[in-house]
């Protein structure tokens, strides 16, 4: 297969570009017809690709591999079998939907089989042994890229685009970060620089091909999901696009980009055209769902901006996240538009719970709040947001918080004073790089929400966000 006829093609600068599951999941031909195509002339693309997802989170890959790990630690269960059956036909049927040319088809299905035949080997090793180990967790999970990947490749091929398939996962191990010098404990910037150029070697192997990639690029200490998470598609795509020296990181999501509110309810909300990476975090950590700060973080600090764009609308410009003051290079810098006169957006986090602690004076006030932090650190539990005084302390507390450890803590908790539990709240945040100069903004929040009969429970200012705990009214 020959790829498209672009002359000087190697001397094209890079866009790397990440679909997220629902992407590969229902709009598979606007990737392959559109998204990918349109931008070849000009450039060269690599594609970085998650699981494919159902109708529903519960309903995707990733989850389902979950689920059948869980169940081939199960003594005499062959659930999972039954679950790694219907992954396969529910990607077979994909395929058969969108690839025309039979050869293409036989080929990518036969492929399809053998990657879930060995999956089911995995989960049988499991059941043998009782234990699935955070490797083998890693290799189960990153099954899910590995078919979706598979696909995309076969559906670029089946439309003339020359494609390959790149898979990662025996690029780092352990012994290669000791050799290099890394502390396997402490992986820092320098170990992901590290990484981000192996990345970069594979993918530039495939000379004029695109490469579709998987998001799992090895062995690391403790295991990819458990260290990382189940972002690290994302990060891998990020260091990529460092490796490549990329011109732009697109992410591919199911909106137009970065509104000023949820959409889905404020109707007026407005598309913004550009943000900065602290504006982008604040979002993404107080409910809107952006990228995750240290993957926008390896992006930023090498001037390669941040494009979140439309699986359903391609020809839309998206939203471009930036430093606050880009660097002239070669690419050229940007207008950075950013001295606005009001916030930049608001956002929602609901289902927050609020903890008052009291102190009841026993203990010294820097052993007060040591202890309980201790007690938090214990049981995991994350705090979203704080506010105190030399004997009083009030914190956030995100709706992911299993029920029995937060009463566990709380036992802790009540040794050192008084303790009230307040649930069904809600953080709103204003969230604006140059809100430290807007004089009376606060005011105007406290205004409309008295306006609104919303009752301010706690708030808390750090830039760039200022957020408040209301009690969310029936």
């Amino acid at each position: 297969m020959a790829a498209l006829p672009i002359s000087n093609k190697e001397c094209l600068p890079w866009i790397v570009q990440k679909f997220g599951g629902t992407s590969v999941g229902k709009f598979l031909e606007n990737i392959t017809d559109t998204i990918v195509r349109s931008h070849l002339e000009k450039h060269r693309v690599a594609l970085v690709c998650s699981a494919r997802s159902g109708n529903t989170k519960t309903e995707g890959t990733t989850n389902r591999l979950f689920k059948a790990s869980e169940e081939a630690l199960k003594h005499g269960s062959k659930e999972y079998v039954r679950i790694v059956d219907e992954i396969y036909e529910d990607h077979v049927k994909a395929s058969r939907e969108i690839i025309i040319k039979n050869e293409i088809f036989k080929e990518l299905e036969n492929q399809l089989l053998q990657d879930c035949t060995k999956l089911k080997s995995f989960l049988d090793a499991a059941q043998l042994i009782d234990e699935i180990s955070p490797r083998l967790k890693d290799s189960i999970i990153g099954v899910g890229e590995i078919l979706s990947c598979r696909i995309i490749v076969a559906a670029l091929q089946d439309k003339g685009i020359n494609a390959e398939f790149v898979k990662l996962d025996k690029i780092i191990n352990l012994d290669n970060i000791i050799e290099q010098g890394f502390d396997a404990n402490n992986l820092n910037q320098k170990f992901y620089d590290y990484l981000s150029q192996k990345i970069a070697d594979a993918v530039n192997k495939c000379g004029n091909k695109i490469p579709v990639i998987t998001g799992y690029f090895g062995m690391v200490p403790g295991g990819i999901i458990d260290s990382i998470g189940r972002g690290y598609t994302d990060l891998c795509a990020a260091l990529l696009a460092v490796g490549l020296k990329a011109k732009e990181l697109q992410i591919w999501k199911e909106v137009d980009g970065i509104f000023t509110a949820d959409p889905r309810k404020v109707p007026n909300a407005r598309l913004l055209s550009i943000i900065t990476p602290e504006e982008a975090a604040e979002l993404t950590y107080y409910g809107s769902e952006v990228i995750h700060p240290y993957t926008m973080e390896q992006v930023i600090r090498s001037d390669i901006p941040i494009r979140i764009k439309n699986v359903m609308n391609p020809l839309g410009e998206g939203t471009i996240i930036f430093p606050d003051a880009p660097k002239k290079s070669k690419k050229g810098s940007l207008k950075n538009g950013y001295h606005r006169r009001h916030p930049t957006a608001v956002t929602i986090k609901n289902n927050i719970i609020v903890l008052n602690i009291h102190s009841n004076r026993k203990i010294m006030s820097h052993g007060f709040f040591a202890r309980i932090f201790a007690a938090l650190d214990t049981y995991g539990i994350v705090v979203d947001l704080i506010s105190t005084s030399e004997v009083h302390v009030s914190m956030a507390l995100g709706a992911e918080i299993v029920k029995k450890d937060l009463q566990k803590a709380l036992k802790e908790l009540e040794k050192l004073g008084d303790v009230d539990v307040l649930e069904g709240m809600a953080i709103l945040s204003l969230v604006g790089k140059q809100m430290k100069n807007m004089v009376g903004i606060a005011g105007k929040m406290f205004t409309t929400l008295a306006e609104a009969n919303v009752n301010i429970e706690m708030i808390s200012q750090a830039p760039p966000a200022l957020s408040i705990h209301d009690q969310l009214l029936p």
